[in-house]
């Protein structure tokens, strides 16, 4: 075993390992395979550079972003590590000499793009070499669950056997910063390794505060630039949801300090440039999409902002993490409201299809090729329904690409998968949109949000102690969010709520809710027991059930001691007791519940508040001329742009559109299966034809 801590020393520079560095090195230099899941910034990289220093020969890395993968190499060879990498940025005869000098044993580290894989004779050249280690970086890349599933991370499974024969053993060490409990059980089966030691750590930031804002869209712009005003909390990285909305904030915080977009679909030196001028320090903010922040390693940031819903838990965190990596104190706040759920429906609906539409182009194969074109003929579908579809039915096995030779050249056919694709595809569409729920769950949560974070992550190794700075826990040093003490009403209902709970232990929020006459409305009564949460009076968990293969998730109330006091008139905590403060204008929550009020299932089988109206939460009748206009309409309008009816509205949105009357787009977006891209593209018709009676 050779002295890490010397290693480190004489090759890297640095005097010490960061928390849990070591115990990973000291595993995989020893030859075992690891799991490692670790925040981003905790130094993960290390895990397998010294590593694979140590036992000698070459440490193969694959990395899916070539960003990151220019970035490592850039830092190795400054500290003088033979490394080298091979991507699709590079020309055919630098890779050449690369694998040239691979073979001669002349690197230590030889960085990759997972497509490589898949040439053929490239894995095979590989196995030819000394390999100390293989490194998958972004393990979470290979998994179904994962939040940024890549297909050419399957060929992983495929080709590790290959490069394992090397003169051995040669460990894998599979690294992320982003992988629940789920994603870490697939990915160690889909490389095979799941005798893996696992370390799953270091998820805590203690020098992180995270704040969640219920805010309309509208107001979202002016709490950034009030929030960013300051200057000891820039630099800043703000998301946005889009490019447009990217652009159109950066042009305005630019009014104020240095401040640029970023976004994919910027010019590639475009984004280098903005992006080493933030780097540099020449830009305080870089306002961007989910595309900026991979492998960007800027210390000293203060804030992380995002301007939207993201679309999961995972993808949060490692947002975050960019924020205060220097130990400094750092920010991240999160502004959202209900709307932000119908965009993501949306794109939920888009990206994974229903599975009737992948029966369909299922339905149009057979065992003999079918070129591209004819089967997109056949299918009936629009372009990119079809294309992301198909896709899926590939990936799950229910279609197979094949290329043939014809009198024009090659030629990419698709043939007849097997059967079994439904299951999987179906249990991959339903984790999306739990994601989402998962994530609107921590938004509403009103525990500790680190503690939260924690837990879903599975963090081993941690406290289980309250951060002490989150908006659940310090309230007062909120940055955007605001608090207000009970009004009257408010206080009757709390005095109701605690006396409920002396008398039934942990009933659900939602047999709370229906037990107490003139509750405010579901969500307004859920934002009570936040307060009441973060009073410390009452702890809300989670809790769920299966039902038909869907989990059913729902929430618990239970009174702490001080609650008990409280309740009992022997505790002054009452009067600490904060709500959160109403937008500007806003009256006081209606009284009373419109049907029960209860909390809903999403599509997935999660809970969540009902957002979207649909024809049964219809205030009155379905207008049936209304319906059979709109009806006629589609059909009219599916037949110009050559779709299904089905793809444009189902009939439970028109029976919804015929029932509420929706008199302009805010109105149109509140009912179910209108996102904004139909409500933009379609809305002015459905307007139309509802206006005219």
């Amino acid at each position: 075993m050779p002295d890490l801590r010397q290693l480190l020393r004489d090759r890297f520079g640095l005097d010490s390992f960061r928390p849990y560095q070591e115990e990973v090195c000291r595993t995989v230099t020893l030859g075992t395979d690891a799991l490692v899941v670790m925040p981003t910034g905790a130094g993960k990289s290390l895990c397998y550079q010294l590593p694979g220093i140590a036992r000698g020969g070459t440490a193969l890395v694959i990395s899916p972003l070539i960003a990151l993968m220019e970035d490592q190499v850039a830092k190795l060879r400054e500290v003088g590590v033979k490394a080298e990498r091979i991507h699709s940025g590079r020309d055919r005869q630098t890779s050449r000499a690369v694998c040239r000098q691979y073979l001669d044993g002349g690197l230590e580290l030889l960085f990759i793009a997972p497509e490589r894989l898949s040439v053929p004779g490239f894995s095979e050249m590989l196995a030819k070499g000394s390999l100390s280690l293989v490194a998958v970086d972004e393990a979470h890349c290979i998994s179904h669950w994962g939040h940024d599933f890549r297909p050419d991370y399957r060929l992983l499974g495929e080709r590790l056997p290959l490069l394992r024969k090397a003169p051995g053993p040669t460990p894998v060490v599979a690294l992320t910063a982003t992988a629940t409990p789920l994603v870490q059980k697939d990915i160690l089966e889909q490389l095979g390794i799941e005798d893996a030691e696992r370390f799953i750590r270091g998820f805590r930031r203690e020098n992180l505060a995270v704040e969640v804002v219920e805010l309309a869209p509208s107001r979202r712009r002016g709490a950034v630039q009030a929030m960013l005003a300051d200057p000891s909390r820039r630099p800043a990285i703000v998301y946005a949801p889009s490019r447009k909305k990217t652009e159109e904030l950066a042009e305005q915080l630019a009014v104020d300090y240095p401040a640029a977009a970023y976004h994919a679909g910027m010019d590639g030196a475009d984004r280098d440039r903005v992006q080493t001028a933030f780097l540099g320090g020449e830009l305080e903010v870089i306002v961007a999409t989910i595309a900026f922040g991979m492998g960007v390693d800027k210390p000293d940031v203060r804030t992380v902002v995002h301007t939207g819903l993201p679309g999961s838990l995972e993808g949060y965190y490692q947002e975050i993490g960019r924020a205060g990596r220097d130990g400094e104190p750092a920010r991240a706040v999160l502004l959202y409201s209900w709307a932000d759920r119908r965009t993501h429906e949306f794109f939920h609906d888009r990206n994974y299809p229903d599975p009737a539409v992948l029966e369909r182009i299922q339905d149009a194969l057979g065992p003999e090729p079918m070129p591209l074109p004819e089967l997109r003929a056949r299918a009936g579908l629009d372009d990119e329904i079809f294309d992301r579809a198909l896709e899926k039915l590939w990936l799950h096995g229910g279609a197979r690409m094949v290329r043939t030779e014809t009198e024009i050249g090659p030629e990419e056919g698709v043939v007849r998968g097997g059967s079994t694709w439904r299951s999987p595809y179906r249990a991959q569409r339903d984790h999306r949109l739990d994601q989402l729920e998962r994530m609107l769950a921590f938004t509403e949560g009103a525990e500790c949000r680190m503690l939260h974070l924690v837990g879903h992550f599975g963090d081993r190794e941690d406290s289980g102690q309250p951060c002490g700075l989150c908006d659940a826990c310090a309230p007062g040093d909120c940055s955007v969010r605001r608090f207000r003490e009970p009004d009257d009403d408010e206080a009757r209902v709390i005095a109701e709520v605690l006396d409920l709970l002396v008398a039934q232990d942990s009933p659900t929020t939602g047999q709370l809710h229906k037990a107490i006459p003139g509750a405010p409305e579901r969500r307004d009564f859920e934002n009570l027991l936040g307060a009441l949460s973060r009073a410390g009076l009452l702890d809300v968990v989670d809790d769920s059930f299966e039902k038909d293969g869907q989990t059913i998730r729902f929430r618990r109330a239970r009174l702490t001691v001080e609650g008990r006091r409280a309740a009992d008139g022997r505790s002054g905590a009452l009067h600490t007791i904060r709500l959160d403060d109403r937008p500007e204008g806003a009256a006081p929550a209606r009284r009373g519940r419109k049907g029960g009020g209860g909390r809903t299932r999403s599509r997935s089988g999660g809970g969540g508040s009902a957002t979207a109206k649909t024809a049964e939460d219809a205030a009155g009748p379905i207008d049936q001329n209304l319906e059979d206009r709109l009806r006629a309409w589609r059909l009219e309008e599916s037949k110009r742009r050559k779709v299904p009816a089905f793809v444009l509205f189902s009939d439970k949105t028109l029976q919804a559109l015929a029932a509420h009357r929706p008199a302009d787009e805010d109105q149109l977006l509140e009912v179910h299966g209108i996102g904004p891209q139909k409500a933009k593209d379609l809305g002015p018709q459905i307007l139309q034809i509802i206006q005219e009676g």
